[in-house]
């Protein structure tokens, strides 16, 4: 070897080094510059995502990004989003691991890392750990956002929203980032949290547990631990439930409904009253939130469905200046909504909001 090509060698080698990607700084999940949006529960080491569209925001000035996580059943998904778009889809791993959202990111200016959930509570949970950025991480306080909390089944959980062929509601297939209510929350710009669960209804759901059961819980597979209703105070309540009432009541041999109602189906009185309660129980929750009960875009609008007549009812009979009901146009096709459907179930919405809730 000539002495030539050892000072090549040694060049190369001190490039190879030179390039050689930095080691990731860890940012612990408590750390003050992580912001969540959902109903979370927050431990030393790990914050745990049991609903769909809760989310782990956080800015840095690094080129790469990367988030630590680990799944209960490896059957979740997140979106990883960069800036405001969408940069990777991760399926959690029952074993904890980084994932990279992004690299070769512009590095020192300030970007913004989303990890949010597309999948609902039957995927079961995730730990999030924290973040993984080779740049440092920017703390700023937020200005004053607008606070929206949805209630709602299938829909607005983001059940088969990508499953263009079935309607499965496998997990790969939910997506609560392109549902009416995280478009109408990105819309606003505003924080946005989601309890809502595939089946459920309010009076009579595919399981033992209705919304008026449900509402009020941190984990929704836990009814001793409640939600602490002080730490998080919407301005704008929505409510889109009785899809799954309408096709239960009339299943009369279905094991809820016998445990519900025995053999006798409710009257349109008891209905209008059931949800009138549900109402009220989220005002006495909520003193001064606006709130906007609606229905659809599922077969419960189709024309001659007495439903959207019970909600109308219920609202009116509230006699609360700042309850409103607004009924989504029946989508007329089978199945539950696909982005499209939920793109113009956001677009009615905020129209609606618009032109009629002050909050």
């Amino acid at each position: 070897m000539t002495k030539y090509s050892f000072y090549f060698i040694a060049l190369l080698s001190f490039i190879v080094q030179s390039c050689a990607a930095a080691p990731l700084r860890k940012v612990s999940c408590k750390d003050p510059s992580v912001q969540y949006m959902g109903r979370i529960k927050h431990e030393d080491s790990s914050a745990t995502f049991y609903w769909s569209g809760t989310s782990a925001t956080m800015r840095f000035t690094g080129s790469t990004i990367a988030v630590d996580l680990r799944d209960e059943k490896g059957t979740n998904y997140y979106y990883g989003i960069v800036d405001d778009s969408v940069y990777t889809k991760i399926k959690a791993d029952t074993i904890r691991q980084s994932y990279t959202i992004a690299d070769h990111l512009k590095k020192g200016v300030m970007h913004k890392v989303q990890v949010f959930k597309l999948t609902e509570e039957s995927a079961g949970k995730s730990w999030l750990y924290g973040f993984e950025t080779d740049g440092s991480t920017i703390s700023l306080l937020d200005k004053v956002r607008k606070k929206i909390e949805f209630y709602g089944n299938s829909i607005t959980a983001g059940y088969s929203v990508d499953d263009t062929v079935r309607d499965t509601g496998l997990p790969e297939y939910f997506n609560n980032y392109y549902t009416y209510a995280a478009m109408t929350a990105r819309h606003y710009d505003a924080e946005y949290y989601n309890i809502s669960k595939s089946g459920v209804g309010l009076m009579l759901s595919w399981f033992p547990v209705i919304m008026p059961e449900l509402y009020d819980r941190l984990d929704p597979l836990d009814s001793i631990h409640k939600w602490n209703f002080h730490s998080y105070v919407p301005d704008l309540v929505v409510i889109d439930l009785f899809q799954n009432d309408s096709w239960l009541i009339t299943k009369v041999n279905h094991p809820q409904f016998k445990n519900r109602f025995g053999t006798t189906p409710p009257d349109s009185t008891y209905i209008v009253n059931a949800y009138k309660q549900f109402v009220t129980t989220i005002r006495n929750t909520y003193p001064d939130a606006s709130i906007v009960c609606t229905l659809g875009s599922m077969d419960a609008t189709k024309d001659g469905s007495p439903w959207p007549g019970y909600v109308r009812a219920a609202v009116c009979q509230l006699h609360d200046r700042k309850v409103y009901s607004h009924i989504f146009a029946y989508k007329n096709a089978t199945g539950h909504p696909k982005r499209k459907d939920q793109q113009k179930m956001a677009e009615s919405l905020i129209q609606f909001i618009d032109a009629n809730v002050q909050w």
